[in-house]
C-alpha cells in the first residue's frame, strides 16, 4: 500500500472540519481532524502530518500562534491558513512564518485542492 499523505485539519467549527475532511479524503489523502490547536499538539499525530490546514481565529491558541509554536519546536510542516476574518497583519505574520497559503472563507474547493497539491509538491491532474 502506498504511503498516503496525512493532512491534519484544525478548526473549531465542526461543519468546516467535516467539509474539509471530505474534500481531503476525496483526493485520496488521509484526513485527521482536531477541534483546536491544543488538541492537535496533545495528539500523537503531529509527527505523521504532511500538511496542516488550520483556522486562524479559534478559542485558545490561534492558527498563527500554533505556527509560531511549531517553528519554535523546529517542526517544519506546510500550513494552509483559512479564515473568515482576513486581516493584513495576520496574513503578513503567517506568510513571514512560511505559510503555504492563506485563504478566506468561504473558499472554492478547487482553490483548496491546488493549495494542498502545492504544499505537498504533488502534480495536478
Amino acid at each position: 500500500m502506498p504511503n498516503l499523505p496525512v493532512i491534519s485539519i484544525i478548526d473549531d467549527d465542526a461543519s468546516v472540519r467535516t467539509a474539509t475532511e471530505s474534500l481531503v479524503r476525496s483526493l485520496g489523502f488521509i484526513a485527521l481532524t482536531f477541534p483546536s490547536a491544543e488538541a492537535f499538539l496533545e495528539s500523537e499525530r503531529l509527527a505523521e502530518t504532511d500538511c496542516l490546514i488550520t483556522d486562524v481565529q479559534m478559542p485558545g491558541m490561534s492558527g498563527v500562534d500554533l505556527q509560531s509554536r511549531l517553528l519554535d519546536d523546529g517542526v517544519r510542516v506546510p500550513i494552509i491558513f483559512i479564515t473568515a476574518f482576513p486581516e493584513d497583519h495576520i496574513r503578513e505574520r503567517a506568510q513571514a512564518g512560511g505559510a503555504a497559503a492563506f485563504l478566506t472563507k468561504p473558499f472554492d474547493g478547487q482553490t483548496m485542492i491546488q493549495c494542498i497539491e502545492d504544499a505537498l509538491g504533488t502534480p495536478s491532474n
